[in-house]
């Protein structure tokens, strides 16, 4: 008889939690012990032989520290002798390294997807990949979950309600696609800012492509990091003359000066992300940052992946 283990990792326990209750499946949490000198042990305090095992770990900071830890866990999970070991990575660390930018620079989310591989992973599933093309660096089946359905669902209910004077904008031109299907969703017009980045974590904006005068913004784009992107966004559309600005975004990294930038960043009304990276304590303490659950769709997407059924049809 088949049957269900969820092991959580140590990044995102609240989400893992959530998961397991929306399952009702309990949850594993292995061993995981940090030597000295900095090397990682696990033991899965659990018998998982012939099992069908979900892992939950996102690779966040501190990064490659979460990495390995998905990887031994794998690694013990395959020794353990599972049937099979899906790895829910909420958010996928190294994503924006999918392609050679200059000479003699590593596609590191290649590297990423061998590794994963390497170490046990039958499938992967993900949420919002910053590169939909990571996909392909994998040969096993992956599926990139969305979380649309949750961000769609709040900007109804809490922001276009009885307001027709909504207009979504890409942050930059690579994130059109994913506005534009929030824009056709929500019923609203697009618009699009040229943005130019000058160095690492380092973007300016320059014009803004479509007709925001007058009218209420909500900036999509998938993650949040250092909030550069973002301040820079949300001050050109204030100077071209918009109304209030809101900003989503599926992963709130935050790094760096993150937290203070939004605070401080008058433009914006509220930042709504989700729960993919948790929220630190300084960011709890920021009223406009609303924090949205993933643990709904993503264990809808567990289970049907367990029944083998489509997952797909969670977006229709």
């Amino acid at each position: 008889m088949r049957r269900i283990v969820l092991v959580s990792g140590t990044s995102t326990p609240e989400l893992s939690k959530k998961i397991s209750n929306f399952l009702d499946v309990p949850l594993v949490d292995p061993q995981i012990i940090k030597f000295a000198n900095g090397e990682i042990y696990c033991e899965i305090e659990k018998n998982v032989r012939g099992a069908d095992v979900f892992v939950i770990q996102s690779t966040i900071a501190p990064v490659n520290d979460n990495l390995m830890e998905l990887l031994i866990m794998m690694d013990a999970l395959k020794r353990a002798s599972a049937a099979s070991i899906t790895a829910v990575i909420p958010h996928y660390g190294y994503s924006r390294q999918d392609r050679k930018v200059r000479p003699r620079t590593p596609i590191s989310a290649k590297l990423v997807a061998d590794l994963v591989t390497a170490a046990g992973a039958s499938r992967v599933v993900t949420m919002d990949l910053h590169a939909g093309q990571i996909q392909g660096f994998f040969n096993i089946p992956f599926d990139n979950i969305f979380a649309s359905p949750v961000m769609l669902s709040y900007l109804r209910n809490h922001l276009l309600r009885g307001n027709e004077n909504f207009t979504c904008v890409s942050p930059d031109s690579g994130g059109v696609e994913r506005v534009r299907h929030y824009a056709k969703k929500l019923g609203c017009d697009l618009a699009m800012i040229d943005k130019r980045r000058t160095a690492h974590n380092v973007a300016k904006a320059f014009n803004v492509v479509g007709d925001i005068k007058g009218k209420d913004l909500i900036i999509v784009d998938d993650m949040i990091d250092t909030a550069g992107t973002l301040v820079e966004a949300a001050r050109a559309l204030k100077n071209a003359g918009s109304g209030k600005i809101y900003a989503c975004a599926t992963h709130g990294i935050f790094s760096g000066p993150a937290i203070e930038r939004i605070q401080e960043c008058e433009e914006l009304e509220e930042v709504i992300i989700t729960d993919t990276v948790p929220l630190s304590e300084a960011g709890r303490k920021v009223a406009k940052i609303k924090v949205l659950s993933t643990a709904d769709i993503l264990s809808k997407a567990i289970h049907r992946t367990f029944n083998h059924d489509s997952v797909s049809s969670l977006f229709i």
